[in-house]
């Protein structure tokens, strides 16, 4: 991590940076695509029951090279939250994805993923149609796919909602993003029988993007402008596109066989790491 990001790791206390994370002006995935990204087509449906608006997946070019693009779809105002689930996706969303993933195997191109959820949808029907099942499709395919793959965490990466999209080479996060088991306000319920304490939990929980660099969860940090990426997103996407530049460039240069045993060390690792 550079001096500059260091001096910047405690501006902000957990919970300012959990409540930066959810904010409504951060740029979705959508804009990202489109700050970042050529000639997007965008794929739809699972084949088997619907298309889901909380996940979009679609084939791209970044800087002449093929790649496939997907991630969880926050609204910037409630109507498009309302369509899209508030960023939690359903089995169908999840399958989607995977559908997008096997097909970037095939055409070895490499895979990069926005999150931002706060976690699969919880409905009943979700439940009925699988959602365990999908996210757990998700997990296995990611794990054994081969070709790279970028995960971006950039605002809330919640759950196994979150990590669906998230088992990567390389897992980069914004600054004021975070990433946990569940939310700071079920963490408080389950933990101490009070949602009110959720602020502490933001402290207890490690879930900050500096928490988990140091945790060899995350692997680089992308810093934000005072008050959120929503303040100045011209400034992230070019941060963020050469970070993924330099990502791709060393990725691409591995062995399919490589990158597949490097993934496996690196979550099988996570949990018995002391810290950097």
């Amino acid at each position: 991590m550079d001096t500059l990001l260091l001096s910047r790791r405690d501006r902000y206390s957990a919970k300012e940076r959990v409540d930066l994370a959810r904010a409504a002006t951060r740029p979705n995935v959508r804009d990202y695509i489109d700050a970042l990204f050529d000639n997007f087509f965008e794929i739809h449906g699972d084949r088997a029951y619907a298309d889901d608006k909380a996940v979009v997946c679609g084939i791209a070019s970044f800087g002449g090279i093929p790649v496939t693009v997907a991630g969880h779809l926050k609204g910037h105002d409630l109507t498009e939250n309302i369509r899209s689930s508030f960023g939690m996706p359903n089995p169908e969303g999840y399958r989607k994805f995977i559908r997008a993933a096997e097909q970037a195997e095939k055409f070895e191109r490499p895979v990069i993923t926005f999150i931002d959820t706060p976690g699969a949808y919880p409905g009943a029907g979700a439940e009925e149609r699988g959602q365990g099942e999908a996210i757990a499709r998700c997990l296995w395919t990611l794990s054994n796919l081969r070709t790279p793959i970028i995960s971006i965490i950039t605002g809330e990466g919640g759950s196994g909602g979150a990590l669906a999209l998230g088992v990567a080479d390389r897992i980069v996060m914004l600054e004021n993003s975070i990433f946990s088991i569940l939310s700071p306000e079920g963490f408080a319920t389950i933990l101490w029988k009070d949602a009110k304490r959720s602020g502490e939990a933001c402290e207890v929980m490690k879930l900050t993007a500096f928490d988990l660099y140091d945790y060899n969860v995350c692997d680089r940090i992308v810093s934000e402008p005072d008050g959120g990426a929503g303040k100045n997103p011209k400034a992230v996407y070019n941060e963020l596109r050469l970070v993924l530049g330099e990502e791709l460039h060393a990725l691409t240069k591995m062995r399919s066989d490589t990158l597949v045993q490097k993934r496996y060390k690196k979550f099988r690792s996570i949990g018995n790491q002391t810290g950097r």
